[in-house]
């Protein structure tokens, strides 16, 4: 395989070394689906069930949903763990394997989640189950963004890698949006007395039939012309994939601000998707279905400003479409809680989505800027770091943090000030990150030989 072939591959417009970028993208698609569909299960599950089920009974209704949002976050803490392992050997041993194996994992326990007794027939062991199974969910999922984003970026052209990589960025979208219609279908079928004995049940069961088709799309696919000739110069030398201590020592700056430039759209995305609901069910009082309807359009509304933002980063750069993004969501911040308040159907989804707008073209680029900032032998690690840290720092604790703050001072003030800060906080780093729009992956490679000596 010539460097020309191997250049034409990765860079070149209509096909990989044969393979039809649509082909890859809609297999990485696939899987992420499958697994965003059971992360959203999980979140309104937290907001709806699991605090009246699986934790003591207290006085108030916060509570409860504070214990459930802290198991929420345990998915989180595991995430960079996921990373970490599913980076090192995704590194080493290809993306599409990695990729198989963390979705039958996050299956799996999702499943098992549905399976799992009530706080009053087993007790304590009911919470500690959830927790379990909730890592290991974690841990599988931590695993597979990087993977997924990679197998696309690694087979785009390059002036066109920040719109095809967003598509598996969009596909938490139809993961949420798939979650939301099974979950709409069951409230609706359902009594609320019998969706919080087995309705909720059978969406997480449900998980099981998408695991499959998902893992049978994903196993038509190879990994990238670029990643092959990386890992056969890799078999050819003693040294091997690179450890993440090795992207620690070698990549500090990449890692803090790739880190750093998602906290604040991470942070907005889990307050408007999980924390919205709990504020809309609980604070304004709207009935679940009708929370269920606005998300479901929010949901679908977000699928194409997600690729709309990969597309606009091709176009205008990865940063100006971030700034974009993250200085629309300032005045979005100010207001957000006082249309909540408002309790209209049309106000409040128009609220909703112009928050995810703005959030998306923050998203959707990063994919694209993560891709372009490591070089392939240590790609897979370092995506991973960057996006499974920022998580816990943001993602994990935000409906945590939101919930909290509400219960104790009985304003939405002190979340505004937490949201416009996280924001402040992403916008100094992008700052300080350089572009890279239209860059070619084989130069990355090459500059990193030049200044590392590989």
């Amino acid at each position: 395989m010539t460097s020309a072939t191997i250049q034409a591959g990765a860079d070149s417009p209509a096909k990989t070394e044969g393979i039809d970028i649509r082909k890859v993208v809609a297999a990485s698609m696939a899987g992420t689906i499958a697994e965003w569909y059971e992360f959203f299960i999980y979140g309104v599950a937290a907001t709806l069930v699991f605090g009246q089920l699986f934790f003591p009974k207290v006085d108030s209704p916060l509570f409860g949903i504070i214990a459930a949002f802290a198991t929420y976050a345990v998915g989180f803490a595991a995430r960079p763990l996921g990373g970490i392992v599913f980076g090192h050997f995704g590194d080493k041993f290809g993306r599409k394997k990695l990729l198989q194996f963390s979705l039958l994992l996050v299956g799996l326990s999702t499943f098992l989640m549905g399976c799992i007794p009530s706080f009053a027939s087993i007790g304590f062991w009911a919470p500690a189950i959830l927790v379990f199974l909730r890592f290991v969910q974690g841990f599988a999922v931590g695993g597979e963004w990087g993977g997924a984003v990679l197998l696309v970026s690694e087979h785009s052209p390059a002036d066109q890698r920040g719109f095809w990589a967003s598509f598996p960025q969009a596909a938490a979208c139809a993961g949420n949006v798939l979650a939301s219609i099974v979950l709409f279908g069951l409230s609706f079928a359902l009594s609320s007395e019998n969706f919080l004995v087995r309705g909720w049940r059978i969406a997480f069961w449900l998980s099981a039939v998408i695991i499959f088709i998902g893992y049978y799309i994903r196993a038509t696919v190879e990994d990238a012309p670029i990643f092959v000739e990386a890992q056969k110069k890799q078999q050819n030398s003693i040294k091997q994939s690179a450890s993440i201590k090795e992207v620690l020592l070698k990549y500090p700056k990449q890692l803090l601000l790739g880190t750093l430039i998602r906290v604040g759209e991470n942070t907005v995305y889990y307050t408007i998707v999980v924390f919205t609901i709990t504020y809309l069910t609980v604070q304004v009082k709207m009935p679940f279905c009708t929370v269920l309807l606005i998300m479901f359009v929010a949901n679908m509304f977000q699928f194409f400003a997600m690729i709309y933002g990969g597309y606009l980063s091709d176009k205008i750069g990865r940063k100006h479409c971030i700034l974009f993004g993250y200085l629309g969501l300032v005045p979005w911040a100010l207001v957000y809680f006082s249309v909540l308040d408002s309790g209209n159907f049309f106000y409040v989804t128009l609220a909703i989505c112009v928050g995810l707008f703005f959030q998306a073209l923050c998203y959707g680029p990063e994919a694209a800027v993560y891709s372009e900032i490591f070089p392939t032998r240590m790609r897979y690690s370092g995506v991973s770091f960057c996006y499974q840290i920022s998580s816990i720092l943001a993602g994990s604790i935000a409906p945590l943090v939101a919930t909290i703050l509400l219960r104790n001072y009985a304003a939405t003030l002190p979340i505004v000030i937490y949201l416009l800060g996280v924001i402040a906080l992403s916008l100094g780093a992008l700052g300080l990150l350089r572009e890279t729009r239209n860059i070619s992956l084989h130069d990355v490679d090459a500059e990193h030989g030049r200044i590392h000596g590989h």
